[in-house]
């Protein structure tokens, strides 16, 4: 018999269910990965108690907290068992149910049972990038078995795109400021965001002062109070690219600033990875004092996503409404397929939450200075490359305020693989101009320039909600089983496709129920609550 040396006992382990990861796309190997480095991961611990699927109010940071956050043994737990295997717990919020750990490479892929290699892949924008990489599942101590239900940011490939398209500003047919799209769209006399805060969400990029003091300069406004927030070691960091990541932010900022001037606008930079883009939604969710709304300009299909990272970011969503706060997100800019390229349909995720206020895009004509309205239909130049998002998840199921729209037969083409499909979710759930031929006239990097895309919408939307609030002194959260049940305040858009999908009278999986008509979308909220 041989002998073997004395070691430590190994820790018994269990699969952690949707950890399963496929490579990333446009690999090439580096390498593995310095065991030596030292990186941070962030692990989320499961519910004390299921937030109800309507609750009744809004709930403070605390209640939410005490009653669906993380349990104090589920914490203690969790921070002995990584304690004991060698991890940093650097952070610990029962309210949003995340752990932040620290140690090395070699140190936390031996705790989640996995290998990690460097390598170069494709970037959000096509670009190369290099990251941190693994394939396959992930394990956890058997101990914290049903406790831990994700853990992020071991694979730091980038997580999401930015859903945007820029042209020189001699390039556009059309363009507005968005002062002009407060005018068309109606947006509430005598609101201007005034005791409000809305938050932004970004994943790279950064602003400089110079450009915003000139772009509200020339829009006659005052600049808006701005902050930049730092998540997970990421900062505000202008590349002098407007082009890239910066072009989101002035775009994000701008359309804010100057529909809600008054407004507090604070900007969340966090690394391009599920664990970033996480952290972000919640720290800017649970802030004190809470927005009225987030913005959010980034997404990706929802088969690009683990399918813990996509549950742990759709239950952040659904912290967000039960705090009263309405998150905005993009729908996709490529179209009923988000540029997949497998021959099938697929949603663009956060957008297709069931938590998340979903934003396809329009073309619009209209007139400035009267606000009249010439023609709005879907927005389509190409349908693969650049088109508003929209269609059926295929992993929320319709949501019961959505369920008598989900799903019109005359909008919907058939699947080309045989036998019905259940259809999901459907998206988008309003629309605003994203075009970029009938664009928005911004300021990035000193360069005016017209940008669309429906990145452009999520900010316009979160911008009207802030409004809303301001005129009726309460948040909203949640607010698509309000626009659903009242279903007015809308500009119905029946003419266009996204490729698959075709628009048609009510709601439809292009633009959804339409774009802001917010004079009346302001009554409606005034006057009706939600079944």
């Amino acid at each position: 018999m041989t002998n073997r040396p004395a070691g430590p006992t190994p820790e018994p382990s269990v699969p952690l269910e949707g950890s399963e990861r496929p490579p990333a796309p446009g690999l090439t190997a580096r390498g593995l990965a310095d065991p030596e480095q030292r990186i941070e991961v962030t692990v989320v611990l499961r519910r004390k108690a299921p937030l109800p699927e309507r609750p009744e109010g809004h709930l403070t940071r605390e209640a939410l907290a005490e009653g669906h956050g993380a349990s104090d043994d589920d914490v203690r737990l969790a921070t002995e068992t990584f304690t004991r295997l060698g991890a940093e717990v650097i952070e610990a919020d029962a309210a949003s149910r995340r752990l932040r750990l620290a140690g090395t490479v070699g140190g936390l892929s031996s705790i989640f049972g996995t290998s990690l290699e460097t390598v170069t892949s494709e970037g959000s924008h096509g670009q190369e990038v290099e990251h941190r990489h693994r394939t396959g599942s992930l394990s956890i101590p058997a101990a914290l078995d049903g406790v831990v239900t994700a853990v992020l940011g071991l694979d730091n490939r980038p997580q999401a795109r930015a859903q945007f398209r820029a042209i020189p500003l001699a390039g556009a047919s059309t363009s507005y400021t968005p002062t002009d799209l407060g005018k068309i769209y109606k947006f509430p006399a005598n609101t201007d965001g005034t005791g409000q805060t809305v938050a932004i969400l970004e994943l790279g990029g950064g602003f400089g002062q110079a450009d915003l003091d000139a772009y509200f300069k020339g829009l006659g406004l005052a600049t808006p109070t701005v902050t930049a927030v730092g998540v997970d070691g990421a900062a505000n960091q202008p590349g002098q690219d407007p082009h890239g990541a910066d072009g989101e932010v002035l775009l994000d900022i701008e359309v804010v600033g100057a529909l809600a001037p008054r407004s507090s606008v604070l900007v969340y930079f966090a690394p391009n990875t599920d664990a970033g883009f996480l952290d972000a939604l919640a720290q800017a969710s649970h802030a004190t004092p809470a927005p009225a709304a987030i913005s959010i300009s980034w997404g990706q299909s929802e088969d690009a996503w683990t399918a813990q990272a996509r549950n742990a970011f759709d239950q952040a969503l659904a912290d967000a409404a039960a705090l009263g706060v309405t998150v905005t997100a993009a729908a996709g800019d490529r179209g009923s397929t988000d540029g997949v390229g497998d021959g099938h349909d697929h949603a663009d995720f956060p957008a297709s939450s069931p938590h998340a206020l979903a934003c396809g895009g329009t073309r619009l004509e209209a007139d400035p200075a009267t606000g009249a309205i010439t023609a709005e239909t879907v927005w389509n130049d190409s349908p693969t490359t650049s088109a508003t998002g929209g269609g059926y998840s295929d992993v929320f199921p319709v949501p019961t305020w959505q369920a008598s729209v989900a799903a019109p037969a005359a909008h919907r083409k058939p699947k080309p693989t045989p036998g019905p499909k259940p259809h999901g979710r459907g998206v988008p759930d309003v629309s605003a101009v994203a075009d970029p031929q009938t664009g928005y006239r911004v300021r990035v990097d000193g360069a005016d320039m017209v940008i669309g895309g429906t990145s452009a919408v999520a900010p316009l939307w979160a911008a009207l909600v802030a409004r809303l609030a301001q005129a009726t002194g309460k948040r909203f959260g949640l607010i698509q089983p309000m626009l659903y049940a009242q279903g007015t305040g809308f500009r119905d858009i029946t003419v266009g496709n996204n490729g698959t999908y075709h628009a048609g009278p009510g709601w439809d999986a292009c633009t959804g129920l339409g774009s802001p008509d917010g004079t009346a979308l302001l009554k409606a909220v005034t006057t009706t609550t939600a079944p």
